[in-house]
Parts: C-alpha cells; structure tokens; sequence
C-alpha cells in the first residue's frame, strides 16, 4: 500500500486526534500571515523518514494550507543538505552536526526553526555477539556511518571523551540502508546511527548500544532555508515553523497514537516507531543563547578535528526572527 493511500485511510482519526490535543495549544493567528502569502505560493521541502511530513499529516495540520508543498523526502541528511544547497529544496530538516557541515562549506541558507530531542537517540550499535563492549574497544575497530551527520561526530565526540583519536579507528562513510547491510555481513564492526534506525536495530537486529550521545551531544536538529526562499517565501516559511512547532507539541501528548499512525504510513512495526519516539521526545524550541551555544560546540568540535576549516561564528548561521512563530 502506498504512503499516500495509508495516509488518506488513517486522516479521519488523525484529524480528530490532533485537533482535540491542539485545542489547548496557544498557538500565533494564522489568518494575517495567511493573507500576506501570495496565491500560488510553493515550498519545495526536504525531509527525512519519520520527520516533518509525517508529523504534520499526523495532527492534521496540512489540510488548510494557504500554499503549496511539494515534498522531496531523503534517506539521510547529507543528499537532504546537498539539495539544498542546490536549490532543488528551498527549506530542509536536519541534525545540528550535518547542518554545520553545510553552512561551514558554504551552503547559502540560515536556520530558522530548532527542534531539541534527547541525544540518547543517536548511538554507536554492535552486533549482540560482538566483543565490543566499550569506546576503548572500538580501538582498531571500522565503524560505519554517514559523513558530517549526527553520527560522525558522535564517533568523534565519543573518542575524544574517552581519550581517544580519530586514527584510533577507521570511519566508513555509509548511508543507513548500506551500513545497516555492512554490520549484518560483519563488513564494519559497529554502526554509528539515529532514531528510527537504532529503534530497528534494538528491537529487530539483536543489536546492542555501546554508547549513546547522552552527554556528548545537543540533541539539536534544525529547519533550514534558503537565503533566497527567506527573502521571498518568509511568510509561508514562517506558517510552516508554526504548524511544525505545533504538530510536534500535539505527537508529545499523543506520543503512541502518533507512533502507531506513523507506523501504519511507513510500513514499520508499531514497537519499533514507540521506542523511536519515546527515546526522541522532539520538541520545537526557541533559537535563543542556549542554542547558539550548544551549536558554537558542535560547530568547535567540528573544527578541533578537521572537518570544517575555519571557526564558524555559530550566531551567524541562525534568523531569529521566526521565533515569533512558535506556540506559546
């Protein structure tokens, strides 16, 4: 069945879900920033596997929208970002260490909406009969992953807490569906990787959590545009952070219901998509000092290892000015 046709079955109980869960919700008038989108407005958005589209379907909020969407989803965040910095997307959710990785090779977009989740989503995954039972252990080891993603720099954050160095280890550059194949056939000894991907790993693989980005990462995850799509688009890219922010905040008080209609759109185990998100716990934050902050450190370790060049000025990189956006 098609994601569209399990969508369209699933809508009647998703609307009434999430319009009772947002009925609570102090959300910022719709009707003027409406007004000011011009007829014929279209965002062409990037996503992941269980990210934005998911989530707003789920609460029913695209059904009154002023504009047009047209969706590119991705596997990872890396062909996500390279699209945007193609234009072939206009605006783009990913992690904060990805994102970096963009803006510091000079993709021309700003962040304009920020997500914090809990960092144990992202994890460094052994096989349940490995002999890998801590960081020190991976010393010698290959370790796959996808390069500038959340679980590249979980590997580096991860050696250097433990006293370890980057040549400790050997880094393969992978995609999920390929790494998830590699550890399988024992072509990488552990597998560096984030939410849904962990969730199936636990729970369908046999696999086991060596270490988790709790203390080591931000959790931070990003909505990303276009400088030329802010210039133009801010209303409708304002209205999109709006219905996000407040699509996430209704999957918060509805985590399972969620999980299982978000299960039923992807074709995945129930249990698998209820741990995904009951570990993730994503909510939609303000970009205030604390993010600037967290990103200054993320965009620093980067640095200190050689995958950007230059210290990026972390202030830079954010618009603020869609704040006025989220929910109260």
């Amino acid at each position: 069945m098609s994601r569209d046709r399990t969508f369209s079955l699933t809508r009647r109980h998703t609307l009434g879900l999430g319009l009772s869960a947002l009925a609570g919700l102090t959300i910022p008038p719709l009707r003027q920033a409406q007004a000011a989108i011009p007829a014929g407005t279209v965002l062409k958005v990037g996503d992941q596997k269980g990210g934005v589209q998911s989530v707003l379907e789920a609460a029913g909020l695209l059904a009154d929208l002023p504009y047009r969407i047209e969706w590119s989803q991705f596997p990872a965040a890396a062909p996500l970002l390279e699209a945007l910095n193609a234009g072939a997307i206009e605006v783009g959710y990913a992690g904060d260490a990805p994102t970096t990785f963009a803006l510091a090779a000079g993709t021309s977009a700003r962040i304009i909406g920020a997500v914090r989740s809990n960092p144990q989503s992202t994890t460094i995954l052994v096989p349940g009969n490995s002999p890998i039972r801590s960081v020190a252990d991976l010393k010698g080891r290959t370790i796959g992953t996808g390069r500038g993603s959340i679980g590249h720099y979980l590997v580096l954050a991860a050696l250097k807490a433990n006293g370890l160095k980057p040549d400790d280890v050997k880094i393969a550059f992978l995609l999920p569906s390929d790494a998830k194949s590699a550890l399988a056939a024992g072509s990488i000894d552990a597998w560096s990787t984030w939410g849904i991907y962990v969730s199936q790993a636990l729970l369908v693989d046999g696999a086991r959590a060596v270490v988790t980005g709790t203390g080591l990462m931000s959790g931070l995850s990003y909505q990303s545009a276009t400088l030329e799509a802010i210039a133009t688009k801010r209303e409708a890219l304002s209205d999109l952070i709006r219905r996000t922010a407040a699509a996430r905040l209704w999957a918060l008080e509805n985590s399972t219901a969620y999980a299982d209609i978000w299960a039923k759109a992807v074709g995945v185990d129930p249990a698998i998509a209820r741990h995904t998100f009951g570990v993730e716990r994503a909510r939609p934050v303000s970009i205030d000092n604390s993010v600037i902050a967290d990103q200054q450190a993320t965009s620093d370790v980067w640095r200190e290892f050689g995958i950007i060049r230059n210290r990026l000025d972390a202030a830079a990189i954010f618009d603020s000015g869609f704040n006025s956006a989220l929910p109260a």
